[in-house]
């Protein structure tokens, strides 16, 4: 990865120049389960949608894999700390990213950028913008599924219901990286690979609090008639109260919060941190309500 990182064309950073006064930041977008990165009526259409409403801007919707296949797959079998890597190595030779980018991912594309944010710091992310992300865990219970993944997730119910948190489990199925179980919190707390690492879970990494207070603005927009995500307030960083499956809590109130862990209270007190709610199920919301709440983190 050191060898990738250092082969950025210097010649073609030189070439491109500084981004010129008033241009947008370019923006990388990362989508979610059972998604792919150029799906004619989800990245696709967002990606189309921002490049009419912001002339000129350069948008990355980010593939993991060779074709759209691979990529669908790739989002249920590729170990999240791979496919984080493998974007950090991609963001890095990017030449048309070195001055900066915002982010923005769809439902554990969220967490998945949050976890870009914090353990690869170059080139900078400004803003990150997560639409429906679970940043506390999601899927006790696994609701249900998107498109026409279903068989897909019938497997994967079963696979999580018999070990989430043992190691083969972990190692190869994407959502039992964040899947958090409240009743056997030790369990997450000591075995989950992905998640429970970026939220500072086993210890205080002090880098991963550092750059994640980089950001100008962390975005979490909460889907307010969520039937896919649970509990629902993971995408404001709240969670079910340890021990029981019933009531929650919001971010204010978690250790993660009081403790300070990834620097989230000191960002909440300087203004970093936007909670915003929209009507309707996981990931749906109208062209209107995107141009009048995300459209302006990102001109």
């Amino acid at each position: 990865m050191a060898a990738l990182m250092a082969a950025v064309p210097v010649l073609a950073l030189l070439a491109l120049g500084p981004r010129p006064a008033g241009a947008a930041a370019p923006l990388v977008i990362w989508h979610g389960m059972g998604d792919s990165c150029c799906n004619p009526v989800s990245m696709g259409y967002i990606q189309k949608l921002v490049e009419k409403k912001i002339p000129g801007i350069y948008v990355l919707s980010l593939k993991i894999g060779s074709n759209m296949i691979q990529d669908m797959e790739n989002s249920f079998f590729m170990n999240v700390n791979d496919q984080v890597r493998h974007v950090c190595g991609q963001l890095a030779t990017d030449p048309r990213l070195q001055g900066g980018y915002n982010a923005m991912g769809f439902s554990q594309g969220g967490q998945f950028l949050r976890a870009v944010a914090q353990r690869c710091p170059a080139p900078p992310m400004l803003n990150l913008i997560s639409i429906g992300g679970q940043h506390q865990g999601r899927v006790y219970g696994f609701p249900r599924c998107p498109g026409e993944s279903s068989h897909l997730c019938d497997w994967i119910r079963k696979t999580l219901d018999l070990g989430a948190y043992s190691k083969a489990v972990q190692e190869h199925l994407v959502q039992a990286e964040y899947w958090h179980d409240p009743l056997k919190e030790e369990d997450y707390r000591k075995n989950s690979i992905f998640l429970a690492d970026i939220n500072q879970e086993r210890g205080i990494n002090e880098t991963y609090k550092k750059n994640l207070m980089a950001l100008k603005k962390f975005v979490m927009v909460k889907f307010l008639n969520d039937t896919m995500v649970d509990p629902p307030i993971s995408e404001w960083f709240g969670f079910y109260k340890s021990g029981q499956a019933k009531e929650t809590i919001p971010l204010q109130e978690t250790s993660l919060y009081k403790e300070d862990r990834l620097g989230l209270q000191e960002m909440d007190r300087a203004g970093k941190l936007v909670f915003l709610g929209v009507k309707g199920d996981h990931l749906h919301f109208s062209e209107e309500w995107f141009d009048s709440s995300i459209l302006p983190f990102l001109q």
